[in-house]
């Protein structure tokens, strides 16, 4: 079985939503600057559920917050629906690495916030907002504080927020992270059939490997620092990812072969730490 796959540059296409295209950033000047992103190009289509994944120092999460809007002084576009954007654009909802509840609201009170914000009336976005808190599963949670819940409910509840407000690309940087195996195996299932059911097109940073191909259409696999697109995998597996899915040869050939990609570049990455802690230690 042979991996489909495009080339490193990826494929841009005039139906895609969002288009990243030839995006470079560097922090620093001189002798001292590091490259975090070197002229990255790929595109998500719309309903499209694409994963980026790289060793760490990739410049994984440095994209996302360009495609958020919250990095600038980078050159080349992100664009939505061929506009170029600048800055954090009300058509991208972004879920952070670490769940960002408020822990004086209660559930519901902190779906609703967002609503709030944009004087969306007090009856309309209560109704929204317990819509979003049943597609998360958390229906009869709503007036529990989130000192309450687990890691993974309050991550959920997090979703539900950025959901709310109607986004038509949701970026996620890692939302799984601190949570256990099953939890993250658990809340996968949940998010595929969330971004099912609303045909949300979805981007997601991650450097697991299971559960980019247990999620993804695509898989954008990239380089150690400097940041470039090594290849672009596609996901040729039946949804939705059922137990049988995840556990069948192909899924693990799909996850052994992307390893496969990742170990040189996280073998890089390691090498690369070892030299500054050397040069660190004759200094």
């Amino acid at each position: 079985m042979t991996l489909a796959s495009t080339a490193a540059t990826g494929a841009l296409s005039g139906q895609s939503q969002l288009v990243i295209e030839n995006v470079f950033k560097q922090f620093g000047e001189g002798p001292g600057a590091v490259t975090a992103v070197d002229h990255v190009s790929f595109d998500v289509k719309p309903g499209e559920f694409v994963s980026v994944i790289g060793p760490s120092g990739c410049g994984k999460s440095t994209l996302f917050n360009i495609i958020g809007g919250l990095l600038d002084e980078y050159s080349g576009n992100v664009m939505i629906e061929r506009e170029r954007i600048a800055g954090p654009h009300k058509a991208v909802g972004m879920v952070f690495q670490e769940e960002s509840t408020f822990p004086w609201r209660n559930v519901v009170e902190n779906v609703a916030f967002p609503l709030e914000l944009q004087g969306v009336n007090k009856s309309e976005r209560l109704d929204r907002a317990h819509h979003f808190i049943d597609l998360v599963g958390l229906k009869g949670f709503e007036k529990l504080m989130p000192s309450a819940l687990s890691g993974g409910m309050r991550q959920r509840v997090s979703i539900a927020r950025t959901l709310v407000s109607g986004p038509q690309i949701l970026l996620m940087d890692e939302p799984f992270a601190a949570l256990d195996e099953q939890t993250r195996l658990l809340l996968g299932d949940k998010i595929t059939q969330i971004q099912q059911d609303l045909n949300q097109t979805t981007l997601l940073i991650t450097h697991n490997l299971t559960e980019a191909v247990q999620l993804s259409d695509r898989i954008v696999v990239m380089t150690y620092r400097p940041g470039k697109v090594k290849r672009i995998v596609n996901i040729d597996l039946p949804r939705p990812r059922t137990s049988d899915v995840v556990s069948s040869d192909a899924f693990g050939h799909y996850v052994a072969e992307i390893w496969a990609d990742l170990r040189e570049e996280a073998s890089r990455g390691m090498a690369d730490s070892e030299s500054a802690r050397r040069a660190s230690s004759r200094g």
